[in-house]
């Protein structure tokens, strides 16, 4: 078995330790010892951080710009004229759809994401062009990555013909997640468009997950809706709702029901740490045991300027967002970053319980991290340094923002 020995780190930033990895997991955690004999390969922490590496659980790699010019942005409002703006431009890129995937994939894990939840559009437009793009990116960096990858109907299921049957080919060439988008506001009709979904999710024994962006009372209702689904066919622990901003600023009741219905069937929740909207109630949802992660949505595309595969700076952005400057918050936006969106991507994976949860560095634990300098995780969430070293399952595959 192969073994590697992490030598003066700081797990979470506590003591300078040596760690030991064998055959992907911690083995040990001993004090750092500069004079102790070691086996295998070495890894030298340098006293940097050890933490977790990132999880991105909402990421749209087959819509991104990354490494290519910035261009003029031209989308309007809603979601239906967005995504019409992008259907217009993405074929007409300076790179194709397979390359722009694959860079921005590979920025992702030299800056310390190895656990990752893509989109990948299907629609009657498309095909499956952008999902055997994201599936060719996958394929590319299996060894340094684990990805998977939502079959997502971004232009709904009903308002053009042929769309639930694009997104079950998509399904069946090998996508991971059954996803779903606004089964009101977009496709006026929850109920057959919620059919389609946990549908396809039971016939293809896979999971689901749905963009919400329904604001207010509607938004509730559709959550409703796709509870009384996940409740009636069993389906707890298979259910996300992503983005869902809107849900929190309705009333203090609305707040309390959702939390406890969510914790109830575990569904889980991701957000990309939105700057408008009310505040995701973070440190509410882990003490009732929601499963909270974190993604960057869109890089730098046709739908937004914003993005740069970097998720420690989507960590600062999602403690920024929620006002937060205690550094037991500024750790838990890094754990929702990190452990937390891996316990949406496997189930096995423990939820955060608290806010003072900090998984992901004991003996057993999956050896994947990312070492980064810092007085304190707050700090390094701050300074957010490029001096990175990745590890995937115990193997180092990028470091200095470079693959290895």
């Amino acid at each position: 078995m192969s073994s590697c020995t992490i030598r003066n780190v700081r797990p979470w930033g506590g003591e300078p330790s040596d760690v030991t990895v064998v055959a992907g997991r911690i083995s040990a955690i001993a004090p750092h010892n500069p004079a102790a004999a070691v086996t295998g390969t070495v890894v030298e922490g340098r006293g940097r951080l050890l933490l977790p590496s990132f999880s991105d659980v909402h990421v749209h790699l087959d819509s991104t710009r990354l490494g290519l010019p910035f261009r003029e942005h031209t989308g309007g409002p809603g979601v239906w004229t967005m995504m019409l703006n992008d259907r217009n431009n993405w074929r007409n890129a300076e790179t194709s759809i397979g390359e722009r995937a694959e860079t921005t994939l590979r920025m992702m894990i030299e800056r310390g994401t190895t656990r990752v939840r893509s989109y990948a559009q299907v629609d009657v437009d498309c095909g499956l062009e952008r999902f055997e793009a994201v599936a060719a990116a996958r394929e590319t960096h299996k060894d340094r990555a684990e990805v998977k990858i939502i079959a997502f109907p971004q232009a709904g299921l009903l308002l053009e013909e042929g769309s639930a049957q694009v997104l079950e080919e998509a399904l069946k060439a090998g996508a991971d997640v059954v996803g779903g988008i606004d089964p009101c506001s977009l496709d006026r009709d929850p109920v057959r468009h919620l059919d389609i979904v946990f549908g396809l999710a039971e016939k293809y024994q896979l999971p689901i997950d749905i963009h919400l962006h329904e604001a207010g009372e509607l938004g509730h209702f559709s959550a409703d809706l796709i509870a009384e689904r996940t409740r009636a066919l069993g389906m707890q622990g298979n259910v996300t709702i992503s983005h869902g901003y809107p849900l929190w600023g309705v009333s203090d009741a609305h707040t309390r029901k959702l939390i406890e219905t969510w914790a109830e069937l575990d569904i889980s929740t991701a957000t990309v740490a939105p700057g408008t909207g009310a505040k995701l109630p973070l440190a509410e949802l882990a003490a009732a045991g929601v499963r909270v992660g974190l993604g960057e949505d869109g890089q730098r595309d046709y739908w937004s300027p914003y993005g740069n595969a970097d998720m420690l700076d989507r960590t600062w952005q999602l403690a920024f967002t929620n006002g937060f400057r205690a550094d037991e918050l500024i750790e838990h936006a890094l754990a929702v970053a990190t452990l937390g969106g891996a316990s949406i991507l496997d189930r096995s994976t423990p939820r955060l319980r608290s806010v003072a949860d900090r998984p992901g560095t004991q003996v057993s634990d999956v050896a994947s991290f990312v070492l980064v300098p810092g007085d304190s995780v707050s700090a390094a969430v701050m300074e957010r340094s490029s001096d990175r070293t990745v590890l995937h399952n115990g193997h180092v595959v990028a470091d200095q923002l470079t693959l290895v």
